[in-house]
């Protein structure tokens, strides 16, 4: 046979690499170095940390970048086997979800600062150690990222259509192969979306993980974090220009390698496929795919996840416990749970109260209601302007590829950085900080209302679509009876996240500084953040327990009764 009119890709040898195996080698190398040099410094002493101040010089960013970088893709990597343990967990067990939802729901209204203790937890694994540094800010934008995933991964699980469901049931699969062939595909298009604006949300809080301050302790890593806080107690504007620019760059890295592969595959995890539509492209995508390299990495983790999980016989379904057995089963349980709580807030009331006199109480719930006033306003207000954009970009592929690494980048913009312009404007105008210190609340939540209502239109069902498209449905009954009742479940996660998020903001939000201007709005997150620079630990707890007992209500009593109804409309259709 003639060889004339092969492609060359015929002819080559299989074991000569190509150029898509010559660029993974490339990164994989660089990857790999870099690590290593990341992990040389781990082993540093303490008082290198002291001994190296953070310089505001621009050709000391992309040193600082890189080591951000590390720390919020390895927080990343925490938040996602956290997301997979927990929320499965919260979501195929009653009794462990009446615990770990309420406490995901404390966990997430918790400000960064009230995980600021771990610091000295941290620095005790490895004494005179950066490692112990190191370990105590990635767990500190760990906590900026793991609820909003874990939450989503929670509410998918929770409305998997029964007809999928049956289908698992049918071909046999067990726990584990259920796990990986339904559930987490399942989750996979909403999760993609949360991930990207739990990345967003690290690098908001970035500032606070890397410079923080707890009373005579002060823990600065090199970063971009420590840079901006440098340049904002400097008032350097050169300098916070120069910052974002370095953000730009990382999180245009990030989403060229990791996020916009995870896009592009996304379309393999959808319910219906629709014809005729460009899927999304990628050349790291691409890259993955055609390289042998990587091929073969990912073929034997794929074997291991097959390893000994294959499908088995049909077994007979278990019998199911006597309705004494599991009530009495379940009211120990409550007991149990009762008595925990109880001893947990007897413990925390004990500590409060042997510092803080008890009428200060009355006064931290009063800022607490200064603080829900301005999430309530400004979560209305971002519904009204961005569930009618999310629902144009969701049903519009191409615009969503193209907006993707655009809101990425505004939501990851620090809040600190508008610090200059908000400030001066307030003491120029002469403005009331309690109103316009505010809008900093939102800043960087809202995206997660966007976010979710995007992931949720790009999922309308195509059938959908089709009938409304022949029954001529148009204005506010398609919203009504189409958009709005699709993206609803959507939504009231990105709703509830964005709420918590708002609080855990409050903290940076209500105490502006810039240079030697100081501006505090009236409520509870500047009660904590100036409680925290104090040093005042007791004033700490106390905010920290006002707040997760507002947010903890707020969702039992307004967002959980909407989610279920929601649920439930969801899984009938």
């Amino acid at each position: 046979m003639s060889t004339e009119r092969l492609p060359i890709s015929v002819l080559r040898p299989r074991l000569v690499p190509g150029r898509w195996d010559s660029l993974a080698f490339v990164l994989v190398v660089a990857a790999l170095v870099y690590l290593a040099h990341a992990g040389l410094g781990l082993v540093a002493p303490l008082s290198h940390l002291t001994a190296e101040r953070i310089s505001l010089n621009p050709w000391a960013l992309p040193g600082y970048a890189a080591q951000t970088a590390l720390r919020m893709l390895v927080a990343m990597g925490a938040s996602l086997l956290f997301t997979f343990t927990y929320a499965t967990l919260a979501a195929k067990s009653r009794r462990a979800a009446a615990v770990l939802v309420p406490l995901l729901d404390i966990l997430q209204s918790v400000p960064i600062l009230g995980f600021s203790f771990t610091i000295v937890f941290f620095l005790s694994l490895t004494p005179g150690r950066v490692a112990g540094a190191e370990f105590a800010a990635v767990f500190l934008v760990f906590t900026s990222q793991a609820w909003n995933m874990a939450f989503s991964f929670y509410h998918s699980l929770r409305s998997i259509p029964a007809e999928l469901d049956e289908a698992a049931r049918s071909f046999h699969l067990g726990p584990w192969m259920r796990f990986w062939r339904l559930e987490v595909p399942f989750a996979m298009p909403a999760l993609i979306w949360n991930m990207m604006m739990s990345m967003s949300g690290g690098w908001f809080f970035v500032v606070a993980a890397e410079a923080i301050s707890v009373g005579h302790t002060t823990v600065t890593l090199p970063g971009i974090g420590s840079y901006i806080a440098k340049a904002i107690a400097a008032r350097d504007l050169g300098a916070i220009g120069w910052a974002i620019a370095a953000m730009a760059v990382v999180i245009l890295i990030y989403d060229q390698i990791i996020f916009r592969p995870l896009i592009a595959s996304a379309d393999w995890f959808r319910l219906e496929q629709e014809t005729g539509l460009t899927p999304s492209r990628s050349w790291a995508l691409t890259m993955m795919r055609r390289s042998r390299l990587l091929s073969l990495g990912a073929h034997t983790f794929g074997a291991l996840v097959r390893l000994g999980f294959n499908r088995g016989p049909l077994r007979p379904p278990r019998p199911r416990p006597e309705r004494r057995r599991g009530r009495l089963a379940d009211i120990l349980w409550s007991v149990g749970i009762a008595l925990l709580v109880g001893l947990a807030v007897w413990k925390i009331l004990s500590y409060v109260l042997s510092s803080v006199p008890s009428g200060q109480i009355g006064h931290v719930v009063v800022l607490g209601l200064y603080t829900l006033t301005r999430v309530a306003v400004l979560i209305g207000l971002a519904t009204v302007v961005w569930v009618p954009i999310g629902v144009h970009i969701g049903l519009r592929p191409r615009l969503a590829a193209a907006v993707q690494p655009v809101a990425q980048f505004l939501a990851a913009f620090p809040v600190n950085l508008l610090f200059p312009v908000v400030v001066s404007g307030i003491v120029f105008f002469k403005l009331d900080p309690n109103i316009w210190l505010s809008p900093l609340m939102i800043l960087g939540t809202q995206w997660y209302i966007l976010f979710n209502v995007i992931a949720g239109a790009s999922s309308l069902s195509t059938d959908l679509k089709y009938v409304g498209e022949n029954l001529h449905v148009r204005g506010w009954l398609w919203w009504r009876r189409i958009a709005l009742p699709a993206v609803f479940p959507f939504y009231l996660t990105g709703a509830i996240t964005a709420a918590g998020g708002s609080w855990n903001a409050s903290i940076v939000a209500e105490v502006a500084n810039w240079g030697n201007k100081h501006l505090v709005a009236k409520g509870l997150g500047a009660y904590i953040a100036t409680a925290t620079a104090a040093g005042n630990f007791p004033r700490t707890a106390l905010g920290i327990v006002v707040m997760s007992v507002f947010v903890v209500a707020i969702n039992r009593l307004f967002w959980r009764p909407l989610y279920a109804r929601a649920e439930r409309q969801f899984r009938m259709s």
